[in-house]
């Protein structure tokens, strides 16, 4: 499909970062929403459901309503679940069993689409990012938190996965669980710039550094910034990097200085393995934000639900240094 450029696109206006609403309400009765922001980006939010059964270990842990949205056949879902002191112990999103089985076989959606040639027509099959995108707002019993900086989730399915070759290039899905407003990432646009393919100017912003001890020294700036996400901070250490295959693997997110995500990226094969694995996340020295942060990233099937789960556990709180 080709579709001409034109000199202006129709937007949405959201909040600003200064608004303490993060997402827009969707109504009870809307069982889908697209939203437009910044050149026609669309994404689907779905109605707010009851989360049923406990997908965390802890018994202690209550769940929180959620959001949920199609995916293929099936849907996925945010959680949360707390303590009896009213710490969160699991921030997550759930797949339904059908979802896996259903994917979407076409590899991109047609969002954050660049003139690559300069022919003034934009190619869907050449010119678009390849990936799927799913907005997905925490249950509002966590973004409505002030001690809790998550706020709501951007899922990507990569069909034919990512750079790099030869680690990344595999069916997978990236998991983000975002701190920063909604606006401020749907505004990092596409372009002509780095491996990415994003705007110039927001690729130097995704360059910007991260303050001393914000960020663990094992993460490194290998210059992975995208439209819509933001740059992404890979553990080179991993063991995809050693001639391991990829099954999952954790990465910071940050933009003009700031850490925006954080992310747990799981190959799909690896989901289906019905896997019931939890590990240290990589936390970094300091934070910037105040607030419960997590220690601990599991993906595990939940054979109660017949669903699979992705999640952030084990929270502690943290003051900003």
């Amino acid at each position: 499909m080709k579709i001409r450029l034109h000199p202006k696109s129709e937007s949405l206006e959201m909040k600003s970062r200064s608004s303490r609403r993060w997402l827009p309400r969707v109504g009870s009765a809307v069982s889908v929403t697209r939203l437009v922001v910044t050149g026609a980006v669309a994404v689907g939010i779905a109605t707010i459901i009851t989360a049923s059964g406990s997908v965390a270990p802890d018994a202690s842990a209550s769940p929180a309503h959620n959001w949920q949205t199609r995916l293929g056949n099936g849907q996925v879902a945010s959680f949360a679940e707390w303590h009896e002191t009213g710490a969160p112990s699991a921030i997550g999103i759930r797949f339904s069993a059908d979802a896996l089985t259903s994917l979407p076989t076409e590899a991109s959606d047609h969002h954050h689409c660049v003139d690559r040639d300069g022919d003034g027509v934009i190619v869907h099959s050449k010119e678009c990012a390849e990936t799927r995108e799913y907005v997905i707002p925490l249950p509002e019993a966590v973004s409505q938190r002030e001690d809790v900086p998550f706020k709501w989730v951007l899922l990507n399915w990569n069909l034919r996965g990512h750079m790099p070759p030869g680690v990344y290039d595999v069916p997978h899905f990236d998991v983000h669980f975002y701190m920063a407003p909604i606006a401020d990432v749907f505004a990092i646009r596409a372009g002509p710039c780095g491996p990415e393919l994003v705007d110039c100017d927001d690729f130097a912003a995704g360059k910007m550094p991260v303050p001393d001890g914000l960020m663990h020294p094992d993460f490194s700036d290998v210059d992975a910034i995208a439209p819509a996400m933001g740059n992404h901070l890979i553990d080179l250490g991993g063991q995809e990097f050693k001639g391991e295959p990829f099954t999952r693997s954790w990465i910071f997110g940050v933009y003009e200085g700031q850490v925006t995500f954080y992310e747990e990226m799981v190959a799909l094969a690896y989901l289906q393995s019905r896997p019931d694995s939890c590990g240290p996340i990589k936390s970094p020295p300091a934070v910037a934000v105040s607030g419960f942060y997590p220690t601990q990233r599991c993906v595990r099937y939940d054979p109660g639900a017949n669903a699979y789960t992705v999640s952030m556990e084990n929270f502690v709180y943290r003051a900003a240094s």
